[in-house]
């Protein structure tokens, strides 16, 4: 099993996401990108250009911390971060692409779609991952996916780095520590 991606991966994987999208949406139409935060929301501002690239220009664009929709709260520690949420866009009867960096067990979407509905009631919902590490505990699959990878032992790690954050473009499969 191949253990890092570099930026020229990331970029392939992020082109595979766009190729999806632009698949499904008209450029004529409105689309919301949402970003799931931390690096879903960084992807999501990269998949937005990308696509006013190939001439979407109603593209509404949004951000959503899950953190207090998120099931496993109370392992994250007495004080989580909470950091705000950024829907100021027409959601409802508008399609919505959700994207994230990483897909696993399906819990961190879920509470995103929950958190989603509780703001209006898009057309339809895609979810569109950078990379899918397989090991669903929820029946939730993405629409399009930069990466699958198989076979990754559950305790291993997928981690996606992005230069805005961690200054460099990679992602890397390790051990938990």
């Amino acid at each position: 099993m191949r253990n890092v991606y570099d930026q020229a991966d990331v970029g392939r994987f992020l082109g595979h996401l766009i190729d999806g999208i632009t698949a499904e949406f008209s450029p004529d139409k409105p689309l919301n990108i949402v970003g799931i935060r931390t690096r879903g929301e960084l992807l999501a501002a990269r998949l937005v250009t990308k696509l006013a690239e190939r001439g979407y220009a109603q593209i509404g664009r949004g951000v959503l911390d899950i953190t207090l929709y998120r099931d496993d709260l109370s392992e994250i520690g007495p004080r989580p971060m909470v950091r705000p949420t950024n829907l100021e866009i027409p959601l409802d009867a508008n399609p919505c692409v959700l994207i994230d960096d990483v897909i696993f067990t399906g819990r961190s979407v879920r509470a995103a779609l929950n958190l989603l509905h509780d703001f209006g009631r898009p057309k339809v919902i895609r979810l569109a991952v950078l990379v899918d590490r397989n090991g669903r505990e929820l029946p939730i699959q993405p629409d399009y996916v930069g990466l699958t990878l198989k076979d990754v032992p559950r305790e291993y790690r997928v981690n996606v780095r992005v230069v805005e954050q961690d200054k460099v473009d990679e992602v890397v499969v390790e051990p938990r520590v």
